[in-house]
């Protein structure tokens, strides 16, 4: 991977959409502020800003598949917003198999401090970071068979 690649992690969800960042060099994926999608909220805006001042050059989405690898309901509405962030941001988007990452997510969040309304604010960036974390290693490990010892 390219020094300075950034890339963005997109945990999807219908109130709100929990981003990562990947560290420049492309090994860890650290939060960022999740974006409430309110009524009349562009979330698409504020998306536009991530990208711009964090200089995204690629990003992962989260796909919700069933547990039996299916894609629903959920899945379809993620594959729309993909085709939707490539023709608007003309970026390559990924997306990462995302089953249970909020379950993960709640998990790594067992005994914090933290009133009810933090952890659901929380929990959507976590799942993001897990997302895109999830697409470092995977890269990181393609990249490893692919070099000569």
């Amino acid at each position: 991977m390219a020094d300075n690649m950034r890339i963005l992690g997109i945990d999807y969800g219908e109130k709100r959409v929990g981003l990562a960042i990947s560290s420049p060099v492309g090994f860890i994926a650290q939060g960022l502020p999740t974006i409430e999608r309110m009524d009349g909220k562009d979330y698409l805006e504020e998306l536009a800003d991530v990208i711009k001042e964090n200089e995204v050059n690629e990003i992962v989405v989260g796909l919700p598949k069933n547990m039996n690898g299916s894609i629903g309901e959920k899945a379809e509405v993620v594959l729309t917003l993909v085709e939707t962030l490539k023709s608007k941001f003309n970026l390559p988007v990924h997306t990462v198999d995302e089953r249970l990452t909020t379950v993960r997510a709640h998990k790594a969040m067992t005994g914090a401090k933290m009133s009810k309304k933090g952890k659901k604010k929380r929990v959507d960036m976590i799942a993001a970071q897990f997302i895109l974390q999830a697409y470092l290693d995977q890269n990181s490990r393609s990249a490893e068979e692919d070099w000569e010892y």
